[in-house]
C-alpha cells in the first residue's frame, strides 16, 4: 500500500480545507454534503454522540452559528492508498481559552467523491498531557 500519493493528499487536503471553511462560516449544506449519507456514519461530538447521517444532519441544523471561529494547529493528514484517509488537527478558540480541541475524521472516496465517514471532536486542558 502506498502511503501519502502526493496527488491524494493534496484532494484530501482540499476536501479538508472546504470542510474547516464550511464549519466556521456555518454553511451546513457543505458540512452535509462532505459526511457519508449512511447509517453507519457516525460523529462523537464534545456534548453528543451521532449515529447516522440523519443524526448528523439534524445536530448541524440546530447548531448556533455564534462562536464557531477556531484556529488550527498540527494538521496531520495521511492517505493509505487511494481512497483513504485520515485527518487530524489540533484547534483553538477565543472563547475557551487554556482549552485545546482535538478533531480526528476518517475520509473514503466514494463515486461521488471524498466523504467523512467517522468523526471525533473533544476538548481538553491545553496542558493535559500535551507532548510535542
Amino acid at each position: 500500500m502506498e502511503i501519502d500519493l502526493p496527488d491524494v493528499l493534496a484532494e484530501v487536503t482540499a476536501q479538508f480545507g472546504r470542510y474547516e471553511n464550511a464549519l466556521v462560516s456555518n454553511d451546513v449544506a457543505v458540512l452535509d454534503e462532505l459526511f457519508r449519507n449512511d447509517s453507519r456514519t457516525l460523529r462523537y461530538g464534545i456534548a453528543e454522540n451521532l449515529y447516522g447521517y440523519d443524526a448528523i444532519m439534524a445536530f448541524r441544523a440546530a447548531r448556533s452559528p455564534v462562536g464557531l471561529m477556531r484556529r488550527t494547529d498540527k494538521t496531520v493528514i495521511t492517505t493509505y492508498g487511494r481512497d483513504t484517509a485520515v485527518a487530524s488537527t489540533l484547534f483553538y478558540r477565543d472563547n475557551a481559552p487554556g482549552r485545546v480541541g482535538r478533531q480526528m475524521q476518517t475520509w473514503i472516496r466514494f463515486p461521488e467523491g471524498w466523504r467523512i465517514v467517522a468523526a471525533h471532536v473533544s476538548i481538553i486542558d491545553e496542558y493535559m498531557g500535551q507532548t510535542t
